[in-house]
């Protein structure tokens, strides 16, 4: 069709990847975003001269679609990526242990981080193996698995309650944004096997190298002004209807009209937009799973890593964000802190009785330092709750309503709810939109995995 005009409803990423790719095709453009600026739940402020993002997004390699998305923005430069996937894990009072691979095939690139793993018993390092064999052979996409927890499967394979704490949460905690006991079997299959067992590379993690407001949303302005797409900011839409040949938005100031829409807000607030008989799943079912940043500013440096993971602490991984962050004194220590549900609305000073001491018991350094300033960001509804029965609740991109699109990282991609998931929902929306409308989408060196 030609002068399809296709309209984007919310400005994260996943908003941002199906805008982008509508346009590159050659689709008449319009994003409306309800908030004042674009990027979603992966934003910056400025705070005291220096930039604070609301939350410590990390990446692996085997995040294609997120990575070529950061090429179309042309800020791919911005991430510092592992030349080889390396995590220390702090304890108090000991020396760090090591989560790293070396250039082996997989899955043998982990097996001498594994074998050698403080935390665990040798039984328990040879129990880890096993589980991680056996894990490699599950199918993310058997509907069997989303009825079951991942802690079930582990305790079923020999895994100890401490082999779960120190080695399997390490993972599923970030990933899943929920523990192995409540997170679905198949949402922890798929991490682990794309992340870690399938691939040697696939683990490697990069980090932000720069605010988030720079690396998305302010870039991802310039990249559609450049393709000829009318961005709105500020601009709510209320509803969506299905009329002849197109659909209608429902705008405080009246209402507009395009041919498709692509419905790319967070799944509590859909509902209330999408015409009636587009999903079959009751979206709320989904739930929800809270996250917690504390941002530390000390007056010298007490971090000697980019990033680490703590063990037998109220800390989960630390972060080094003072370059990222423009803080030209002293050091930026980022806490983050997942399914944060005890954390979410407990006081700042509370958070600070308990983090500052903690962080003196792993950071010996920090025992001397002085605290220049300490802040809370809070994101209580952070992704949906990716427990048993997750799976049959996501939805499709496409809807039951002709016209109407969803994007997402709480759609089905296969993938937990990472930005990876949203860059991906965001593409599948598009090209079905695309192609309904009978518009060339642009090519691509490879097919979206699904």
């Amino acid at each position: 069709m030609r002068g399809a005009r296709i309209a984007v409803v919310g400005g994260g990423l996943a908003g941002l990847a199906a805008a982008l790719e509508c346009a590159d095709a050659g689709a008449e453009v319009t994003l409306y975003e309800a908030r004042r600026r674009l990027g979603g739940a992966t934003f910056s402020v400025d705070r005291k001269g220096y930039w604070t993002d609301n939350g410590q997004h990390v990446l692996l390699r085997c995040c294609v679609y997120y990575l070529g998305f950061l090429r179309r923005l042309g800020v791919e430069h911005l991430v510092a990526m592992q030349p080889k996937l390396r995590v220390p894990v702090l304890r108090e009072g000991k020396r760090p242990a090591l989560i790293s691979r070396v250039r082996l095939p997989a899955p043998l690139h982990l097996a001498p981080s594994l074998l050698a793993y403080e935390p665990l018993t040798r039984r328990e390092r040879l129990q880890a193996i096993r589980a991680a064999t056996a894990l490699r052979k599950l199918d993310p996409n058997d509907a069997r698995l989303d009825d079951y927890t991942f802690g079930e499967w582990l305790r079923a394979h020999g895994q100890s309650q401490r082999a779960i704490d120190a080695l399997w949460n390490l993972i599923a905690l970030p990933t899943l944004n929920l523990n192995a006991d409540e997170a679905s079997l198949a949402q922890a299959v798929q991490v682990f096997r794309t992340g870690l067992l399938d691939s040697a590379e696939a683990c490697d993690i990069g980090v932000a190298a720069a605010p988030l407001q720079k690396l998305h949303g302010d870039a991802a302005a310039r990249a559609l002004d450049d393709a000829g797409a009318r961005v709105l900011v500020g601009m709510p839409v209320r509803a969506i209807d299905r009329e002849p040949g197109g659909v209608r938005l429902q705008l405080d100031d009246g209402p507009d009209t395009a041919h498709a829409v692509i419905v790319a807000v967070p799944h509590y607030a859909a509902a209330e937009l999408l015409p009636p008989g587009a999903v079959e799943t009751d979206l709320d079912a989904l739930g929800v799973s809270p996250i917690v940043n504390i941002h530390v500013h000390y007056d010298r440096r007490v971090l000697a890593e980019p990033f680490a993971a703590a063990l037998d602490s109220p800390v989960q991984f630390l972060f080094d964000r003072t370059a990222a962050s423009g803080v030209d004194r002293g050091q930026l220590v980022v806490v983050s802190l997942s399914a944060a549900d005890d954390e979410i609305g407990e006081p700042v000073e509370a958070l600070r009785a308990r983090y500052l001491p903690a962080l003196e018991r792993l950071l010996p350094a920090a025992r001397q330092a002085a605290v220049l300033d300490f802040t809370v960001t809070r994101e209580p509804k952070a992704t949906f709750r990716a427990g048993t029965g997750t799976r049959r609740l996501r939805p499709p991109q496409r809807t039951g309503v002709p016209g109407v699109y969803l994007a997402g990282a709480w759609t089905d991609t296969g993938w937990p709810a990472t930005m990876e998931s949203a860059v991906r929902s965001g593409l599948v929306a598009a090209r079905a939109a695309l192609d309904d409308l009978a518009v060339r989408a642009p090519a691509h060196e490879e097919a979206l995995a699904r």
